[in-house]
């Protein structure tokens, strides 16, 4: 029987990258590393391997187990607030409309218009989907007679680290599982 790293395609093998205090750099999206760099880190002495997947690379001197999980040697502070980007944005209101709570065809709003004056900031923009920012229109919810679920904010990175955890990758390693739900309440 086949161990399902065996026939993973080294092209398919990234690793995890945790901080110096074992925590991943990020939720989401998931702190993860092409194989190539995660080798590259090891030799430059940037990190240290903690997991392994049963693959290895070879050269002609030297062969190698590609690492599926590494921790940085130097701590890197994480940045109190996150860059404002439409994934970061869609990410603070958990992928859902904030009139309508609808999960498909999203988009942002201004929630006071640019017409208005508005500006494109953290606080007046909100994830909508495109039939309710087609009703909004270049009115403000009250105008429109729209209610938003949540009014908008800058999120702080531990926010969004946490709303992440809510939208895990479609694949997470066996080796990773460990090391990315180490912060949940233990069951008894």
């Amino acid at each position: 029987m086949y161990h399902p790293d065996r026939i993973r395609h080294v092209e398919n093998c990234p690793a995890l990258v945790l901080n110096a205090d074992y925590t991943p750099l990020s939720y989401y999206p998931l702190s993860l590393w092409p194989w190539q760099t995660a080798i590259k880190a090891v030799f430059l002495d940037r990190v240290d391997i903690v997991e392994c997947y049963d693959r290895e690379v070879h050269s002609p001197s030297f062969q190698m187990r590609i690492p599926s999980v590494i921790a940085l040697k130097q701590y890197v502070k994480p940045s109190e607030h996150p860059a404002f980007t439409r994934f970061n944005l869609f990410l603070r209101d958990k992928f859902s409309c904030q009139y309508c709570g609808s999960l498909k065809d999203l988009t942002f709003d201004h929630v006071v218009p640019r017409r208005s004056g508005g500006r494109t900031t953290w606080e007046n923009v909100a994830t909508a989907c495109s039939p309710c920012n087609l009703k909004k229109g270049g009115r403000t919810p009250r105008e429109a007679g729209m209610g938003l679920r949540e009014q908008p904010i800058r999120p702080t990175t531990w926010q969004l680290q946490d709303h992440g955890r809510a939208f895990p990758p479609n694949y997470l390693h066996q080796s990773w599982h460990d090391w990315l739900y180490w912060d949940v309440e233990l069951l008894a």
